[in-house]
């Protein structure tokens, strides 16, 4: 991937659920990266009251709507994470709002005049959504799918067959990895992470870094 020209690096970080993929967007973001997450995002465009809830209550039924008028989360994902075709179709509705929501929060970003720096743009679906291409660079967090499966039962407290069902509805671990410009292995302990993040900051400094005026 060709860097973008100007001032600004922009990074794209991805991982599989139960990776820790936000630990390590945690960790950046006190390094001084300037974080948009795509989650964020998807949640803003699907607000009570915005354009974004009505056309997927209108697809999926108002049974998706809370009490409270707010997405019923639990009950889309019922319905969309064991049917691809359902989950495209929700897609199809969210990927282009959240798109644009994090396209906006670039700009207000970079209006900040800064000559350093690094926007990363945390997206799970990163590799599904063959965007790859657009960051300057791609990071992905990766442990091995048993190290998945059993963070998602242990810390998110998932039966393990709606756990294999939540991880095969995203890309493969090999899918990820082939998007891959930088690898942040986190299979192991948080220090261990704390020490893979500082090395990956200090090389998107690197590469961030203005080249010198040739003599």
């Amino acid at each position: 991937m060709e860097r973008t020209e100007g001032a600004v690096l922009r990074v794209g970080l991805t991982g599989g659920i139960g990776s820790g993929k936000s630990e390590v967007s945690r960790r950046l973001a006190a390094h001084g990266a300037v974080i948009i997450d795509a989650d964020l995002a998807a949640r803003e465009v699907v607000a009570p009251g915005t354009p974004g809830l009505a056309r997927v209550a209108e697809t999926f039924g108002p049974g998706v709507i809370g009490p409270d008028g707010a997405l019923d989360r639990e009950r889309l994902g019922e319905i969309v994470f064991r049917d691809p075709a359902l989950r495209a179709t929700l897609n199809s509705i969210i990927h282009p709002l959240v798109r644009e929501w994090m396209r906006a929060a670039e700009r207000a970003a970079l209006r900040q005049g800064r000559d350093d720096l690094i926007v990363v743009h945390d997206v799970p679906l990163l590799a599904e959504s063959g965007q790859a291409d657009g960051y300057d660079l791609v990071i992905v967090v990766d442990v091995p799918p048993q190290v998945q499966l059993e963070r998602l039962v242990a810390l998110r407290g998932m039966a393990p067959d709606q756990a294999r069902a939540r991880m095969a509805a995203q890309a493969s671990r090999e899918q990820r990895l082939a998007v891959a410009s930088i690898v942040i292995d986190n299979s192991g302990s948080l220090e261990d992470l704390d020490r893979r993040v500082a090395e990956v900051w200090a090389d998107l400094q690197r590469r961030n870094r203005p080249p010198r005026d040739q003599d």
